[in-house]
């Protein structure tokens, strides 16, 4: 088991609102103290989105690498960003990390429907690995999902599609990474999932 906090979607470091960026700080600070208060080391990591456009997001990632450089150490060892379903894929994330050094979560399904580049999943790995200190961060994290069948565009699953699972565990075999499943029935699907991966067979739920 690993804890990690995912603040919620209001949380804009790059916001162009200086309203909006005090009140992020304050709930990325709230999130950092509890994990600090649980005496938890720096791999228990807070993970955003890289955040809005604002009509212009070449202006928009250098606002949010100014931001970031100017957060409280005790922030910054526990931040991730992710990569996003509309604005930020994966290649952003990546350029945003090579200028601050903040890891990069890889998003499985945000993925599937945000790439500039639709780079396969091993390769998603291996960019986003490079980002991570094991020493400190812990394992890379990865979030994955998959799309509700016959849900609106960008619906989370109800429940895990293990068949889609297999083939994302079998292409990125030669990897070391932490999973964080974004399933709607949770830990029924957490139980499947972790069955499949200890021993290649389904599980009745």
């Amino acid at each position: 088991m690993r804890i990690s906090m995912h603040p919620a979607q209001f949380t804009l470091i790059n916001s162009i609102s200086d309203d909006v960026l005090e009140r992020s700080i304050k709930e990325l600070k709230y999130h950092v103290e509890i994990l600090d208060l649980m005496n938890l080391d720096a791999a228990a990591k807070v993970q955003i989105h890289v955040g809005g456009v604002y009509g212009d997001k070449e202006t928009s990632i250098k606002r949010f690498v100014k931001r970031y450089q100017g957060l409280d150490d005790s922030i910054k060892r526990r931040l991730v960003i992710e990569n996003d379903d509309k604005l930020y894929d994966l290649v952003d994330c990546l350029r945003i990390s090579e200028k601050t050094e903040v890891p990069v979560l890889f998003d499985v399904f945000h993925h599937r429907l945000n790439s500039s580049t639709k780079l396969p999943d091993e390769d998603c790995l291996k960019f986003t690995i490079e980002t991570w200190d094991a020493g400190i961060d812990g394992l890379p994290m990865v979030d994955y999902s998959s799309q509700k069948p016959f849900g609106v565009p960008r619906q989370h699953a109800e429940t895990i599609d293990l068949d889609n699972f297999a083939l994302f565990l079998k292409e990125t075999a030669m990897f070391d990474f932490d999973v964080m499943l974004e399933i709607k029935d949770k830990e029924k699907s957490a139980i499947k999932a972790f069955y499949l991966a200890v021993t290649n067979s389904r599980v009745a739920y």
